[in-house]
């Protein structure tokens, strides 16, 4: 990638969606209808589905990056149920962490969320950290306030050449417009990502700040995905419930192609 040229990453999250038996099958389809240059593409499949989409990718197309949905904040001990980073060595080299779903339905806290990306660079991992508002927080002008207080949270503990160097990739979820018959604008989106790297370089991450790719996830469909790749600021996204649709996917990815081609053919 060219310094100075962020990615354009599409990343699909499946939630709790397929079962080993379909998964495989869903990541080629997917995979065949997306081959979009200069877009990176990540698939996040339940755990139990993970050894079925790596092997068909694998086989496939291995240009497509595997995801798991979360990782464990220690290596291993009485955490009945959960996954550590070293089980996920050979099965993923994405995850995501602090999804505003785990933040809500399990009580995630920024500090362990911090941990969680720790154990993930650990392992080779590269995270897709999650940060963004409810709707109480946008109502009362609070929404920036929020994804400061994440981030410092998430990141306070981490040497920022570091986080830069392992890849970190943060996407905005507008906790308000997701399922809810509210929808965030573009301008919302880049308003945010511009606040991000803000927050960022106060950290201490100066210029790298700006090399941070920043996507957008919050119910994300090839109708609408347009408006926000249209900001120069947003990067990608990380797709919900359309990332089950081959149409939808096919749809998502050759717009990013679209804002992949245009950052190319501007660099000098």
């Amino acid at each position: 990638m060219i310094r100075g040229m962020r990615p354009v990453v599409i990343a699909a999250n499946w939630k709790m969606n397929t079962t080993p038996a379909d998964a495989g099958e869903l990541a080629r389809t997917i995979a065949a209808r997306t081959r979009v240059q200069g877009v990176t593409r990540v698939i996040c499949p339940p755990f139990v589905c993970l050894a079925a989409v790596r092997d068909a990718l694998a086989e496939d197309d291995p240009t497509v990056g595997v995801g798991a949905q979360d990782v464990h904040h220690e290596l291993a001990g009485a955490y009945t149920g959960d996954i550590s980073a070293p089980m996920l060595v050979g099965l993923a080299d994405w995850v995501i962490v602090g999804h505003s779903e785990r933040r809500r339905d399990h009580g995630e806290t920024d500090e362990r969320i911090g941990r969680k990306l720790a154990r993930a660079f650990e392992a080779g991992l590269r995270p897709i950290l999650c940060v963004g508002e409810l709707l109480a927080d946008r109502d009362a002008g609070r929404a920036v306030d929020v994804v400061n207080a994440q981030l410092l949270g998430c990141l306070a503990d981490h040497d920022p050449a570091a986080l830069e160097e392992r890849g970190l990739v943060i996407a905005y979820e507008p906790v308000w417009a997701i399922g809810t018959g509210r929808n965030a604008l573009g301008s919302d989106a880049a308003a945010m990502a511009e606040a991000i790297r803000s927050i960022l370089a106060n950290l201490g991450w100066g210029d790298a700040a700006g090399e941070v790719p920043v996507l957008y996830g919050g119910s994300v469909t090839a109708a609408n995905i347009g408006e926000f790749l249209a900001e120069p600021s947003i990067d990608g996204a990380l797709v919900g419930g359309a990332s089950l649709k081959p149409d939808e996917m096919a749809g998502i990815v050759g717009r990013a192609g679209l804002t992949a081609a245009a950052r190319l053919s501007a660099v000098p």
